[in-house]
């Protein structure tokens, strides 16, 4: 029975491979979720460089200690032009500050000075900017309240009852793992990604070439056919999983975590824990996408349907990534759910025991199991052999 496997797994292998585009747009999985992500983190790491701040100002000679203040903060203070709020609507401007005249009327008498912010809410690209002002001018205003409570003798402190100050507990790693909580996600992308050509081709490809009855007619019991053809998509899936976490150990290396104020350590323990978390789900994952395609009569038809198997992993890995949850030791039994938990929890730097890991595998292996089973049964029937569009 080994040999006989072995046979249609290097059968099914030398087919697939004999086709070098095919595979190789197969193995794009590895590299294209990395460069993906080196995208995006080099995108957020650029939002979070502060660059210096140019304020356009209208009326800056009726607030000069406000002026003072702003550029020992480092901002850029210029003339706003007079055609300002059409440049705001525009984008051609972010925000433009507006000091009225009796500004300095009001300030040297005590009272609240009013200042405005002219912006356009709805621009996204402009929120940064906007954000910064208020903060400057929030600390303005918290520095002149002070300074009035000094001079009439009071202490500060009496307008603030309460002070929060926040004690953060968590680890680099927990750190790490909120900003690169994308990676479980794309790792099982690739589980589902690597071998879906060749579930495709080793099922629905025979039965649209018709040879598929001719192989089943050799003295090859049916549970072997499917086993190598079985391993063959597992190999393929299994390539494209390690390729891509490779690729990530590599890519996170060099994008700039720092400037989002987090520090990812990838050792062997944490890879390790990765494809013991990951590498399992491709067992299962290849079974399915066989039980799919056995149903499909062409290989457009199967790909259609491997698409739409490919749903599956995005609902939980969207939740998961917008709405994380507590995880449970039951979860762990949901294949793809509890492959990314364990991914996450793996980043977070958590030490979990075997258990997780071994209740994780448990339910790919049965999922693997009646997977298989059933695609061995519907070869016995006529209707999936002889059955083409």
């Amino acid at each position: 029975m080994r040999r006989l496997i072995g046979t249609v797994f290097r059968k099914e292998l030398r087919d697939y491979l004999r086709d070098r585009r095919t595979a190789s747009t197969s193995l794009l999985w590895a590299l294209l979720a990395p460069l993906l992500f080196l995208v995006l983190i080099n995108v957020m790491a650029s939002w979070r460089k502060d660059k210096p701040l140019e304020l356009p100002v209208v009326g800056r000679e009726h607030a000069p200690s406000l002026m003072a203040f702003l550029s020992r903060l480092g901002v850029t203070l210029k003339d706003a032009p007079e055609d300002y709020e059409e440049r705001i609507r525009a984008g051609s401007l972010d925000v433009v500050l507006l000091v009225p005249q009796d500004y300095g009327r009001d300030f040297s008498s005590g009272r609240t000075a009013d200042v405005n912010l002219i912006m356009d809410s709805s621009r996204q690209s402009a929120q940064r900017s906007v954000q910064r002002a208020q903060r400057l001018l929030q600390g303005y205003s918290r520095h002149v309240g002070d300074q009035r409570l000094y001079a009439r003798g009071m202490a500060p402190e009496l307008a603030m009852p309460v002070r929060v100050e926040e004690l953060d507990l968590s680890t680099p790693e927990r750190t790490a793992a909120m900003v690169l909580n994308m990676l479980p996600f794309f790792l099982v992308m690739a589980a589902f990604g690597g071998g879906m050509q060749l579930a495709s081709d080793t099922m629905a490809g025979e039965r649209e070439r018709g040879s598929l009855e001719p192989l089943l007619l050799n003295p090859v019991p049916h549970g072997a056919l499917v086993t190598g053809k079985w391993l063959a998509t597992v190999a393929m899936a299994g390539v494209t999983v390690l390729g891509s976490l490779a690729c990530f150990i590599v890519v996170v290396r060099h994008v700039p975590l720092e400037d989002l104020g987090v520090r990812a350590r990838f050792d062997a323990a944490a890879t390790l824990g990765m494809v013991a978390a990951i590498l399992p789900l491709a067992l299962a994952v290849s079974a399915l996408q066989m039980w799919v395609a056995t149903y499909a009569r062409s290989f457009k038809e199967a790909q259609m349907y491997q698409s739409m198997l490919m749903v599956v992993p995005m609902l939980p890995g969207m939740m998961l990534m917008l709405s994380p949850m507590q995880t449970k030791l039951w979860m762990f039994a949901v294949p793809v759910v509890g492959q990314q938990l364990l991914a996450g929890e793996v980043l977070r730097g958590e030490v979990l025991g075997p258990m997780p890991f071994l209740i994780a595998a448990a339910s790919c292996v049965a999922v693997t199991l009646v997977s298989l089973r059933v695609t061995t049964g519907l070869l016995s029937q006529e209707r999936i052999v002889f059955g083409r569009s």
